[in-house]
């Protein structure tokens, strides 16, 4: 007896169908790429029960004539590709074929579609079978309607979920697409009631701020940056406001949008230093790549692509992340958001784009060295000296720089007035954001001077802090400190760093070794990064240190030099902006 069998074409259909056609939602996915490869301006889209019953999606893209009509509904038919050579770099969505067929063969659909200048045509099908055709009077474009989907595969219907979890992921679907296509006008209703309007939309910014409210949008930093080939742009979360929210993620490759989990961890580690462990960020990003080093062909639902190179793309995605926190802009901030950077200290055109005084660190002997101290002008005069600190930049920058006048409040804060409004400036975090900066430069790169002690100091430590010394002992030296072993769990510690003339070594160092106890961190490059921020709390400069004008120039500056200046290494913005537009609100002013 014959074991092999060819299976009648209406079960290869829906055996087909199920790569495509999951649940509602990835009927209405196709339906709408159809729609915006047809040239849509414009797309209606009507639900009933979360999907299961009805689906309606309402084009003024270009329509079908009656043959083309009728040959969209055979499998295999589609009006985007020619041979297997278009498969390569293919920009329309509907590159596997039309989509059409397979969601016919499962549920009763209907079409009215009119090209732009000829007759109308109305098609009701059901179950992959053609059951009439005829003529309908309609404007340009193509109405699609789906009812009754997995109707006639009830082994495929009893898996569909309620009609509030298809609806969501409907909506999930859809605002993909409200993001990806901001050049089409789209509305939604379900079960008869209006859900989303959304109108042509200027960019991703204001396309957020239709979907999600305007509070949503400010939260959110600007990305755009360009790695060789490779484009990287849209919205991140300010480090400031994560958590505050639910996390939203979106990705698009070549204007498709995508899963991607190597992405977005990659777009994640661009916030390392900068957040709270187990915080995640929102993240938006476009990515734009050479069509020739993707393959979108690699998924029956289209969300996945392959990458000829995969490290390129994730190494781009993390720098543009990570040059977008290192704005000015990054900074936490009650009320208007949109900051210029840097104007009022940066008046020539030439060096109207850098970033918050992009200076050289401070000298090696420190911190705050005598140095970086300024003759006492006023505010304003164009002949001030500059701190030694920041000639360099000066002249290289082609222009004068100048240090903002800076006042210390509560032996806490530094601040400073700005074109757009009044910032302040955490002492500690913003010193600790330094320090930590140098010291893993100083971890990967080289060693860091240190002073010898006239008098050693002798550390009684207990097993697990003696383990986290054994263990990240070459570390420490490589930052300057020179200890020994002394029996037992003693150490006599000969030489230290001098990041600062506070500097408590012996505090710092038995506070370290405290935090790193039990400490399992597994790449070289983590338990740098761990050692680093580690060190850097303990060592940076407390609140309520007072401070000199000198030290808080110095420490402007060198906050200015770091890559990420706006958050310290736990999270915690450095940096907080109170616009002018929030000031005069509050004093009734507007």
């Amino acid at each position: 007896m014959a074991r092999i069998a060819v299976l009648p074409p209406a079960v290869a259909d829906q055996i087909a169908a199920g790569e495509v056609v999951e649940r509602p939602s990835s009927a209405l996915k196709e339906l709408v790429e159809n729609a915006l490869d047809a040239g849509a301006t414009s797309i209606d889209v009507a639900i009933e029960d979360g999907g299961r019953a009805l689906i309606r999606v309402s084009d003024d893209g270009s329509g079908m004539e009656r043959d083309d009509a009728v040959l969209a509904l055979s499998r295999h038919a589609t009006s985007k590709i020619r041979s297997a050579a278009d498969l390569v770099g293919v920009a329309s969505f509907g590159f596997r074929g039309e989509a059409l067929p397979a969601i016919c063969s499962v549920s009763q659909l209907a079409i009215e579609t009119a090209p732009a200048d000829g007759a109308g045509t109305a098609i009701r099908a059901a179950g992959g079978a053609i059951a009439e055709v005829g003529d309908v009077a309609r404007r340009r474009g193509t109405t699609i309607s789906v009812s009754r989907l997995f109707y006639n595969a009830p082994a495929r219907q009893k898996f569909l979920k309620g009609a509030r979890s298809e609806w969501r992921s409907i909506m999930e679907a859809l605002t993909a697409v409200a993001l990806t296509r901001r050049d089409v006008r789209l509305t939604v209703t379900h079960d008869g009631k209006p859900v989303l309007a959304l109108p042509v939309a200027a960019s991703l910014r204001d396309r957020v701020a239709a979907l999600w409210g305007a509070d949503a949008a400010d939260r959110l930093l600007d990305v755009e940056d360009v790695q060789g080939a490779i484009q990287v742009s849209g919205l991140v979360e300010r480090p400031s406001d994560v958590g505050t929210a639910s996390r939203r993620t979106f990705l698009t490759v070549n204007g498709r949008p995508i899963r991607d989990a190597g992405l977005l961890r990659a777009a994640d580690a661009a916030y390392r230093s900068t957040l709270a462990a187990g915080l995640r960020p929102s993240v938006l990003l476009e990515i734009v790549v050479p069509a020739a080093s993707v393959d979108v062909n690699v998924h029956p639902a289209k969300a996945e692509v392959r990458f000829r190179d995969r490290w390129p793309v994730e190494r781009a995605v993390e720098a543009a992340v990570r040059r977008a926190l290192g704005t000015f802009d990054a900074g936490a901030a009650f009320g208007a958001r949109r900051w210029s950077v840097g104007t009022s200290w940066q008046p020539s055109a030439a060096t109207a784009d850098v970033e918050l005084l992009r200076a050289p660190p401070a000298s090696a002997d420190g911190l705050f060295d005598d140095r970086a101290e300024m003759s006492t002008v006023e505010p304003g005069d164009a002949d001030a000296p500059l701190p030694a600190a920041t000639t360099e930049t000066a002249a290289s920058a082609g222009s004068e720089l100048v240090v903002p006048p800076l006042l210390q409040l509560r032996r806490t804060y530094m601040l400073f007035e700005h074109d757009d409004g009044v910032v302040l400036i955490d002492q500690h975090s913003a010193h600790e954001r330094v320090l930590y900066e140098r010291f893993l430069g100083t971890l990967e790169r080289g060693e860091a001077p240190s002073q010898r002690l006239l008098f050693p100091l002798t550390l009684h430590l207990a097993p697990p802090e003696s383990e986290a010394f054994e263990a990240n002992r070459d570390m420490l030296e490589r930052l300057g400190f020179e200890v020994e072993g002394f029996g037992g769990h003693t150490l006599l510690v000969h030489a230290v760093p001098m990041p600062h003339p506070r500097f408590d070594a012996e505090r710092c160092l038995r506070d370290t070794l405290a935090a790193l106890a039990g400490d399992r961190e597994a790449t070289a490059h983590a338990r740098h990064e761990r050692l680093a921020a580690t060190v850097a709390c303990k060592a940076a400069i407390k609140a309520g240190d007072e401070l000199s004008p000198g030290e808080m120039r110095a420490l402007f500056i060198a906050l200015g030099d770091t890559r990420l200046p706006a958050h310290d290494v736990h999270g915690r913005s450095t940096i907080v902006q109170l616009s002018w537009p929030e000031l005069e609100r509050r004093f009734g002013r507007q």
